[in-house]
């Protein structure tokens, strides 16, 4: 399990526990799941999906464009100019 941070300039949009990240880079798409190697990335214009069930029965979608992602530990952020829960 990882603990996942959505937030926005105007608002925090997610927070907990999850299995899985799948995020819009700029250069293309990324996975993060635990034990992930510190990483950190700009992101692109695309869904971000907070995968919280296994099997993705329990899955948060997100529209994002810009920002950026972060991986420390099995802490995951996620900065983004722009989100809309979808």
């Amino acid at each position: 399990m990882m603990h996942v941070t959505v937030i926005s300039p105007e608002r925090g949009v997610f927070d907990g526990a999850a299995d899985a990240v799948v995020a819009p880079a700029f250069d293309g798409q990324v996975g993060i799941l635990p034990g992930h190697a510190p990483f950190m990335t700009l992101l692109g214009k695309g869904v971000l999906t907070v995968q919280v069930g296994g099997g993705g029965s329990g899955s948060n979608r997100f529209e994002v464009a810009g920002g950026f992602l972060q991986v420390v530990g099995d802490a995951v952020r996620v900065v983004a100019d722009q989100v809309q829960t979808l």
